[in-house]
């Protein structure tokens, strides 16, 4: 592999171009932080294309077959995803729902070409790179239709969806479970879209640090992310979880007095402090003894659509923990599951009337220096060009003090975005 950096005048244009030239290939995986750079991530836009190899999960020992094919390809970027349903190979679960999808539980690939753009430069690895800027920069950029046809319907109807919180509050009261993310599933059948037109409006609507187009096959996830799951960097993990969400103000002042209405919020506090605590129970297992930390407690982040609370607990990992050792301890992201984990990822599969799939679990890189970060699968559209099936969920926190009708209007917040991407 050729390494190639290069001088961006206008790195804008050259990013939108490099992601129109990508979207042909049929392995991609474009990640994009919009300008929301912290001390945690160092990645502006990142776009890894082709495929040179890939793993799949066959549905048996994902984590250790995975851990075997980065073994076998070091040294390299390898961009891909891990679904929900992963939990029944950790844990004794199942999914009782169909993969409508028909995705599978995971999927990576070594890239052929991988481009790192900054605001004033870009680097480019492969066979001939400076045939790759030479394309890129005479790639026309193209005012494209969304063609979306299509019903969205909703698989949970807003009375069915009552009906299920008041089960998982009695749950909660009988002391179950203490709090559960209960989600819903929109979706269309036998829909047709341009993904690329949809991702990018979805990111003009909806930009976020954790923004992917991923394409394998005829295959796409859509994703507006705002959250971290886990990341990996030298010898600390470092999870950030949100819980906490009020919408944005249509003024300056309302918008402060909704981020103050959500950090004094008792139940929101409430609800980002238990899932602090599974998270720091969940890096237990890959944590040397005593170095679990819950830093930044109920740190408002705000975005284009939502005002988020948001928690990082890290830890130093402890000798012999392999990377993927240090994921399956803390899959699935805590933050859409419950507490305790086990009990509330039982009773979503009974009370849920859709099979989760790629959301809520992970997408992301394992990076050349062994390192890797992953976002939450949340804010998502999932779409499978062969079989026309497009799908998204939004979900929430339920306790013992949540209201329904509160909760059941954040899903359809969470979910704005999205529709107004569809509408």
């Amino acid at each position: 592999m050729v390494s190639l950096a290069c001088h961006l005048n206008d790195s804008e244009t050259f990013t939108q171009k490099a992601l129109q030239w990508a979207a042909q290939f049929d392995s991609v995986c474009y990640l994009d932080s919009n300008g929301y750079r912290d001390n945690h991530g160092n990645i502006d836009v990142f776009i890894a294309v082709g495929t040179a190899a890939s793993f799949t999960s066959d549905g048996s020992d994902t984590f250790a077959k995975l851990q075997q094919f980065l073994d076998s390809h070091p040294n390299t970027w390898i961009p891909g995803f891990l679904g929900y349903d992963l939990k029944n190979e950790l844990e004794a679960l199942h999914s009782q729902h169909p993969n409508r999808t028909e995705f599978p539980d995971a999927y990576f690939f070594v890239p052929q070409y991988t481009l790192l753009i900054g605001k004033y430069n870009a680097e480019i690895k492969g066979a001939n790179p400076r045939a790759i800027v030479e394309q890129i920069e005479a790639t026309e950029i193209q005012e494209e239709s969304l063609d979306f046809k299509g019903q969205l319907r909703s698989r949970m109807s807003r009375s069915a969806y009552f009906s299920v919180f008041d089960q998982l509050q009695h749950h909660i009261r009988k002391g179950d479970i203490y709090e559960v993310n209960l989600c819903q599933e929109f979706f269309a059948e036998r829909a047709s879209l341009n993904p690329l037109e949809a991702y990018r409006r979805l990111n003009e609507v909806s930009p976020t640090p954790f923004s992917c187009f991923f394409k394998f096959g005829q295959k796409y996830i859509l994703s507006a992310s705002p959250e971290r799951f886990l990341s990996k960097n030298g010898r600390i993990l470092l999870s950030q979880p949100i819980k906490g969400t009020a919408p944005r103000g249509k003024t300056a002042s309302e918008d402060e007095q909704l981020k103050s209405a959500l950090i004094s919020s008792p139940k929101e506090i409430s609800e980002n402090i238990m899932i602090v605590d599974l998270v720091r129970n969940d890096l237990t297992r890959s944590a040397q003894p005593g170095t679990v930390k819950a830093s930044d407690l109920l740190q408002i982040h705000s975005f284009k659509q939502v005002h988020q609370l948001i928690s990082t607990i890290t830890c130093q990992i402890r000798e012999g923990m392999s990377s993927t050792d240090t994921i399956a301890n803390t899959f699935p992201p805590g933050s859409m599951t419950g507490a305790p984990k086990i009990s509330a990822m039982q009773l979503i599969d009974r009370h849920e009337n859709s099979r989760r799939g790629v959301y809520s679990g992970a997408l992301g890189y394992f990076s050349p220096q062994g390192n890797y970060d992953f976002s939450v699968v949340i804010r998502t559209m999932i779409y499978n060009g062969e079989n026309g099936y497009l799908s998204f969920h939004t979900g929430g926190a339920i306790t013992d003090g949540a209201d329904p009708e509160k909760e059941y209007n954040e899903c359809l917040l969470k979910g704005k975005a999205l529709f107004e991407v569809l509408k």
